[in-house]
């Protein structure tokens, strides 16, 4: 998934999500810091939410069922690996029951492949994310780095 790609999916659902929300055109326009004309055209298909609207949408509606169903999760951890090649955090997460099937793995560590977005992710034992990018690469880099540092 590229940013464009990310844009566009934002920008398809953005009608969705107002329903969702039971929001007017009116309100979701001031919401997302655009005008009511814009939010029109956007919903309409003639123009899409630029990348800081996506991700204003994806984090002001970051509990949206359907940006749940879009994204495959959090649409937080694709920005991320989006807005940077090698994202680095440990964050708890509930291991990957939904959204996540395993690659590869050791005994301390897995990789894991999001089924919609498509992106990557190492996790620990303990299910916290090590990093995630849509780079299998540098994941797979990453995963032999960290297994080295273990003695693995």
């Amino acid at each position: 998934m590229t940013r464009l790609d990310f844009i566009n999916k934002a920008s398809e659902k953005l009608k969705l999500i107002r329903i969702e929300n039971q929001f007017t055109q009116d309100k979701m326009a001031d919401i997302l810091g655009i005008s009511k004309k814009t939010l029109v055209q956007i919903e309409k298909g003639r123009s899409t939410l630029s990348w800081a609207g996506s991700v204003t949408l994806c984090t002001i509606f970051r509990n949206s069922e359907i940006l749940e169903m879009t994204f495959g999760g959090d649409p937080q951890d694709i920005i991320l690996s989006l807005a940077f090649t090698d994202y680095e955090r440990k964050e708890k997460t509930m291991g990957g029951k939904v959204w996540w099937i395993n690659i590869k793995w050791t005994d301390e560590f897995r990789i894991q492949q999001n089924i919609v977005s498509e992106h990557y992710r190492i996790l620990d034992g303990q299910d916290r994310r090590i990093c995630s990018s849509f780079d299998y690469g540098f994941i797979k880099t990453r995963l032999q780095e960290l297994s080295d540092d273990c003695g693995v």
